[in-house]
């Protein structure tokens, strides 16, 4: 018999219900509700300490939540519930996501680090890469041509060969999203990637993420307190404050409503 709590609409690659997260006698997430739909931009805006980022580490299971829901369409078709899972495991299910600060290893080169996203995805074992086996070998180099694909559309494929510690700040932002794109994501989840971006960066992320979307027919589920950016980029938008929904809709219907407005702008309604 089919499991019924393990059905989303065909145009759905995410669903979260009534979620929420304890730390002691702080609900940090409360009883939250949403969902993003297939090729997709979805942005998640609340005030500093609305609990947008502990959501994203609820959903991706770096956080394990108190309760709740997390349906996700995996790359192979199947829907799966998420809570409970291993992180690593989450992974390879096509849901990757960046990080509020950027997680690079600085002494490898951006090739190296993009490939890094692979890892869950070799056949070759651990043996057969160590002694570099014609397969492992085979397989290595399937992964760089791939890599330098992503890195020539992200337009940084002539520092492929540089280390990461030397670089720009707005150049190692797009390594780190570069490397989600390895993984032949479903979902990939944008944590705040505006952080530390001048106007002219923050101007062709835009256009990046739209492009990523498109290009790899994904969903894009996206964090940022950059509002320009989350209002010409999203699809649909979802505020919360103090863990719990405020609103959903489009960025117009989230800019006029009264209860955005007074949470998140600070205005009285």
């Amino acid at each position: 018999m089919e499991n019924t709590n393990l059905i989303l609409d065909e145009d759905e690659v995410l669903r979260v219900k009534d979620l929420s997260i304890n730390f002691g006698g702080l609900k940090a997430v409360d009883n939250l509700s949403f969902s993003i739909k297939k090729n997709q931009v979805f942005g998640l805006i609340g005030p500093n300490g609305a609990g947008k980022t502990t959501c994203f580490n609820c959903i991706t299971q770096f956080y394990r939540p108190t309760t709740g829901s997390v349906l996700f369409r995996t790359k192979n078709g199947n829907v799966e519930e998420l809570v409970g899972q291993n992180v690593h495991d989450i992974i390879k299910k096509g849901l990757v996501r960046t990080f509020q600060n950027v997680e690079l290893i600085p002494e490898l080169s951006v090739m190296e680090n993009v490939l890094l996203g692979a890892h869950v995805d070799f056949k070759s074992s651990l043996f057969a890469q160590a002694l570099k086996l014609p397969k492992a070998r085979k397989e290595e180099q399937e992964f760089r041509e791939r890599t330098m694909d992503v890195l020539e559309f992200m337009g940084i494929a002539d520092y492929a060969n540089s280390l990461c510690s030397g670089l720009p700040y707005g150049v190692r932002k797009k390594v780190e999203m570069a490397r989600t794109l390895l993984c032949d994501p479903k979902l990939i989840i944008f944590d705040e990637p505006a952080a530390g971006l001048n106007d002219v960066e923050t101007d062709e992320l835009t256009l990046h993420i739209r492009q990523i979307m498109e290009k790899y027919q994904c969903s894009i589920f996206l964090v940022e307190h950059d509002m320009g950016l989350v209002m010409n980029v999203c699809d649909r938008i979802c505020a919360i404050s103090f863990g719990k929904f405020l609103a959903e809709g489009t960025p117009a219907e989230i800019q006029k409503n009264k209860l955005v407005q007074e949470a998140y702008l600070g205005e009285e309604g």
